[in-house]
């Protein structure tokens, strides 16, 4: 039986900035058709974790395959999702134009989109289902629509991997759920990497966990455990069920 090629494998993976440590000694293999929660505190090197696999940054020391291939060579196969978007509220782009944008991989400098590419931006607001709002201006849009949009402009590249840092931060709780909903459906048909606080909501939908703070704590099958959580923010950590669970940080002082 022929190896099965990882969607992302990282051994041994160091990366300081300005000679400060921000990720050492990390080393885990995420499977195809996986879903991983990346948790952690502010600081603790969830975003630099992805712009790594991004091939945004290089580390100091390690290797990092994504689909078998180095960072860079792979980025056409990804998806993805920054926690700050460069969208100016008052800029007048429609949903279906932005959409669009995400096929500008695609195309060869100063050709026209095909009617390929609108079919396929076309097919990811129908995903996200915004399609009806396509003729809208985004700048019109909730918080959540726009990050609806924003995905789908990520899916029309058609990637085989989605990742996405902190997509529900700026959103209310209802638009929360649905986005959640949307990417267990989207995980379905692609790998999905998600950096997250949430920690009590994504445990109902991922498959996998990492806990970063600096070093890591990987769990292929997606179980949270209070040792996982207090050994990553150090400090105790209660996960609390109301109906959905969620985070409580109990007092606690500050050790010198």
């Amino acid at each position: 039986m022929a190896d099965i090629t990882p969607a992302i494998e990282m051994k041994d993976v160091s990366f300081s900035y300005n000679k400060v440590p921000v990720v050492e000694g990390v080393s885990f293999t995420l499977k195809e058709g996986d879903f991983l929660g990346i948790l952690g505190p502010n600081g603790g090197g969830k975003t630099t974790l992805l712009k790594l696999m991004l091939g945004l940054l290089r580390p100091d020391r390690g290797s990092i395959r994504i689909l078998g291939k180095p960072p860079r060579e792979a980025r056409k196969y990804i998806g993805y999702l920054p926690q700050e978007t460069d969208f100016h509220m008052t800029f007048p782009i429609t949903v279906f134009e932005l959409a669009l944008m995400g096929r500008l991989a695609h195309a060869s400098l100063g050709r026209p989109y095909s009617k390929q590419d609108h079919r396929i931006a076309e097919d990811a607001l129908k995903q996200v289902g915004m399609w009806d709002y396509r003729f809208a201006k985004v700048g019109e849009l909730s918080g959540g629509q726009r990050q609806r949009v924003f995905i789908a402009r990520a899916l029309a590249s058609e990637p085989k991997i989605l990742m996405l840092d902190e997509p529900t931060s700026s959103i209310d709780p209802q638009f929360e759920s649905d986005l959640y909903e949307l990417f267990k459906e989207l995980n379905k048909k692609i790998t999905v990497v998600i950096i997250t606080h949430d920690i009590g909501v994504i445990s109902h939908y991922v498959k996998s966990v990492a806990c970063i703070n600096r070093t890591l704590i990987f769990h292929e099958e997606g179980k949270i455990t209070q040792e996982m959580i207090e050994a990553t923010y150090k400090c105790p950590v209660d996960l609390v069920a109301h109906g959905l669970p969620h985070r409580v940080f109990p007092v606690h002082k500050e050790t010198k």
